[in-house]
């Protein structure tokens, strides 16, 4: 937000410097970013006339200038395409310091001709980029006399950052409100004597059911015999010191009451509207629109326009259109001053990629009275500027309902902040800001903010409000106090759990990915998700619609581009929110991992292989151990999703709880994502996983044995419905506290063995603690593991 000081002044009468004033700024939260003040910098540069341009002597792009500086003649060579005889332009003198150019001028010879000086562009003098031609002034610009003075640049530009709820900050009179507030002046009344009406308005206004609740309130009136020449010089001084390039009377107004007051209009040419009458609609899908951009838009049944009866030509809230746009010969102009729906406009320009000084005021919030409180400000302005008669007022829309009343306690400032403020100070900061303060007692007041502050919703608003124009200096530093003697630990378990997560997949030699929650309708439905519900209503394309119901397709479509690459052997692993269902309780905390291609590059040995469901089991299994789960405890079944291979997947269980799901990804998956190659992948749910009992910072003790470990081999018949995970786990119940480990080698089906069965070889090591296992000692053991399969699996040692 720019505006210059004397601006500034016209709202805010002040004895303060300007110095004080950018001091207090920041205190009223309104951050000070820039001040440009071109009155030392641009004091050598004087107006000046070109008298004569002849071609120069040695060199075709360039000519010789004789220019009247108002205190002699001089010559001046020049390169600019548009330099001429007649021309009033900008001088800058021998001895000036040129900023655009980094150059303190000389008298010097170019091509064998003396230059006593140059004449300007814009860019030269920092004003702007434009830098085709040297600066074209009025023909009765003063001679002689400074630039800086007569182009108004000698005012200082102060730049303020607003934050988003702060819109009523986005006008000069908004920033003098604030300031007036904390006791820097006194807020200025706004002239706005009603102007006199002569007959009805040419046009009139219609709301669309369609809009109702999207236009709350529009005025307007028609101005007739309006001369649409220059704007004033006063004007263009502002307007092109904050970086509005002025164009006419008219069109310069709407900027010119945009800035002052943070209030954006439309001016139409009354003459070039079909029919009598505009109508604010929703758009039809397919319409078509070209803005003052000159550039054309297809709009949708969700944007709101204004249309005459030829059709659309005002995109609302954000552009007007270029058919019934002010031009030069505009003697009748039709006003608009209407209130658009917030989130409407912003979602519109989001679709269309369309910005505009107004989208930025209207998607912020503006004061909802404003159509009837700024006409007759706004109608002034132009019959001064532009003469001409207004119309009788039209209107249509019963307003917003924005009035409101918020219970506050003065004590409560001091409770948020522990400033203390006097409740009658409060009151009247509260008073200067527009709200209006009801004290039913000491402690109960009913203040109702202004309809410009539609961000005030409770009392700690108001708090933040009265502290800020106190100044959020007064808040005094306290040191909290220490509750421990020891600092309690920054983060819990269950928020270590991702950090644990991430180094152990990165040490499998997997890379971390981090890529959106969303998906399109379609991939989500085919993940098991795509409820109407996680729909997305203000998507941020229109491929990242819905929130994603797993990880798992996100991570196929960063292989299938690093595929599309060249990268086909590649490992990943991502961390982070899924959304299965719409419940709060819903969002919940994934880590899945997806490999593609060969285990390892190609190379002479011939070590690597594709990858497999043993490759994803193994680094689920190695994440939940990881995590301090019992892995020999958990149970392994066929039961994963859909997008897994049927007879290459499973899930990895604790009791009835699945803690993880695994397998090679199915083919036409694979197929869908044109992966090279196979692809295996693992999720696991954090919340699914109980975080081990706290057992103290200490690790247990290492059980380490001295005595000799003994290693044997069983090969048992078994049916081909029993699983290898059966198996062990019966071998290790009958073998404790002995049996160590024990691991499938060699399973064979074929010749010697029914159709039915299976051999299943087993080595399992046997490690005594307490002394050297003896003949019998093993023998009984081993009796022990035979007798246990036989009963729980069927199985018979294998002949």
């Amino acid at each position: 937000m720019k505006f210059t000081w004397s601006w500034l002044k016209d709202h805010l009468d002040t004895s303060e410097d300007m110095a004080t004033i950018l001091d207090a700024l920041p205190m009223l939260g309104l951050e000070v970013e820039s001040l440009v003040d071109n009155a030392a910098s641009l004091a050598p540069f004087t107006i000046a006339k070109i008298e004569t341009a002849s071609k120069h002597p040695n060199a075709d792009s360039l000519q010789v200038c004789t220019v009247n500086t108002g205190k002699g003649t001089i010559e001046v060579v020049c390169g600019a395409p548009n330099a001429r005889a007649g021309l009033v332009g900008v001088f800058a003198p021998v001895g000036s310091y040129v900023p655009g150019i980094d150059l303190t001028l000389t008298e010097a010879e170019i091509r064998g001709v003396t230059s006593n000086g140059m004449m300007c562009s814009e860019r030269e003098m920092m004003l702007s980029d434009e830098h085709d031609g040297i600066i074209e002034l009025d023909d009765d610009a003063p001679l002689g006399e400074s630039y800086a003075e007569w182009a108004g640049l000698n005012d200082p530009v102060i730049e303020i950052a607003i934050t988003p709820n702060r819109a009523d900050c986005l006008g000069v009179r908004g920033v003098a409100r604030d300031l007036a507030a904390a006791g820097y002046g006194t807020l200025k009344p706004l002239q706005a004597d009603p102007v006199k009406a002569e007959g009805d308005s040419l046009i009139t206004w219609n709301i669309d059911a369609s809009a109702a609740d999207l236009c709350p309130r529009v005025t307007g009136r028609s101005f007739s015999g309006v001369t649409n020449g220059a704007s004033p010089r006063w004007m263009q001084q502002r307007l092109n010191a904050v970086g509005q390039r002025p164009l006419s009377a008219l069109v310069d107004i709407t900027n010119y009451i945009m800035i002052d007051l943070g209030r954006p209009l439309h001016a139409y040419d009354a003459d070039k509207i079909s029919g009598d009458t505009l109508t604010i609609r929703l758009a039809k899908d397919g319409e078509e629109f070209t803005a003052l951009n000159e550039k054309t838009y297809k709009l949708d049944g969700e944007m709101i326009t204004i249309a005459d009866a030829h059709g659309a030509d005002d995109l609302a809230g954000i552009m007007g259109g270029e058919r019934t746009g002010i031009s030069d010969a505009t003697t009748s102009m039709f006003l608009e001053i209407a209130i658009f729906d917030q989130i409407s406009v912003a979602t519109t320009g989001r679709k269309l990629n369309l910005n505009s000084d107004a989208r930025y005021r209207f998607e912020r919030g503006l004061d909802v009275t404003s159509p009837d409180t700024t006409m007759d400000y706004v109608s002034a302005m132009v019959v001064s500027i532009c003469g001409g008669t207004a119309s009788a007022i039209t209107e249509a829309g019963a307003g917003a309902d924005w009035q409101r009343q918020i219970a506050y306690r003065p004590a409560r400032c001091a409770e948020l902040t522990a400033v203390d403020v006097a409740p009658a100070k409060q009151a009247e900061i509260l008073e200067t800001l527009g709200f209006t303060v009801s004290q039913n007692s000491a402690d109960d007041w009913a203040v109702a903010p202004p309809p410009w502050r539609g961000d005030i919703v409770g009392s700690a608003d108001l708090v933040e409000e009265i502290t800020r124009i106190v100044g959020f200096d007064a808040i005094p530093e306290v040191a909290l106090p220490r509750l421990n003697v020891v600092a309690a630990p920054a983060v819990d378990a269950a928020q270590k759990r991702p950090h644990t997560i991430r180094r152990l997949l990165a040490s499998r030699g997997m890379m971390e990915a981090v890529t959106f929650s969303f998906l399109d309708a379609k991939t989500a439905q085919r993940f098991g998700g795509g409820d109407l519900a996680l729909t997305l209503v203000n998507a941020i394309s229109s491929d990242l619609t819905t929130m994603r119901p797993t990880i798992m397709p996100n991570l196929l479509a960063a292989l299938m581009r690093n595929n599309a690459r060249g990268e086909a052997d590649a490992a990943i692993f991502e961390v982070g929110p899924i959304f299965p269902a719409d419940g709060p309780e819903d969002q919940r905390t994934s880590t899945a991992g997806l490999r593609v291609g060969m285990t390892a590059p190609r190379e002479w040995t011939g070590a690597a292989r594709p990858v497999d469901w043993a490759d994803a089991r193994a680094d689920a299994m190695a994440v939940l151990a990881g995590l301090g789960v019992n892995t020999d405890s958990l149970q392994t079944t066929t039961e994963a999703p859909d997008w897994y291979h049927p007879g290459q997947s499973g899930a990895l269980c604790q009791g009835r709880k699945v803690l993880a799901c695994f397998g090679a990804i199915h083919p036409a998956v694979i197929a869908d994502y044109d992966l090279k190659g196979p692809a295996a992948g693992f999720e696991i749910n954090l919340e699914d996983v109980m975080l081990p009992k706290a057992k103290g910072p200490a690790r247990p003790l290492a059980q380490l044995s001295p005595y000799q470990q003994v290693s044997r081999d069983f090969a048992f018949i078994l049916d081909r419905s029993v699983t290898s995970e059966q198996l062990l786990r019966a071998i290790k119940g009958a073998g404790k506290p002995l049996v160590s480990s024990a691991v499938v080698f060699d399973v064979y089906q074929g010749k010697g063995i029914a159709d039915d069965a299976k051999s299943v070889a087993v080595a399992v090591t046997l490690q005594p603690t307490k002394a050297t296992l003896t003949e019998d000692e093993i023998e009984a053991t081993s009796s022990a593991i035979v007798a246990a399969v036989a009963k729980h699996c069927g199985g018979t040692l294998r002949g």
